[in-house]
């Protein structure tokens, strides 16, 4: 038996990655300054983390004309996030996989 942790998405379980995709999950569509806010990352962070994920597939970059400036629209896919959920089942199988209730383990009682 093959421990969960194998079928973590290393794409996604970066911290920021994870936080980003968490916040997007549950928005329609939002601005790359709000993210870089709610995430607390420099612009060049953000930057850097959406050019991986648009790269995997996992998000959608908009840029729109606002006077003359350019704003940044960020949204994830239907990829991104069903990569996400599968995710946080990987996540909710490591937490299962350990006992069920507190005990202690000493070496000598391990068989092997």
């Amino acid at each position: 038996m093959s421990h969960p942790r194998k079928d973590l998405d290393t794409l996604i379980h970066s911290p920021v990655r994870f936080s980003l995709l968490a916040a997007l999950r549950n928005l329609e569509e939002t601005d790359f300054r709000f993210l870089a806010d709610l995430l607390e990352v420099s612009d060049s962070t953000l930057s850097q983390t959406l050019t991986v994920l648009l790269e995997a597939g996992l998000v959608d970059v908009r840029k729109e004309a606002a006077g003359r400036r350019t704003r940044t629209w960020v949204s994830i896919t239907d990829a991104g996030r069903d990569a996400f959920n599968r995710h946080l089942t990987t996540l909710r199988a490591i937490i299962d996989s350990g006992p069920d209730h507190p005990s202690t383990h000493t070496p000598e009682e391990d068989p092997s």
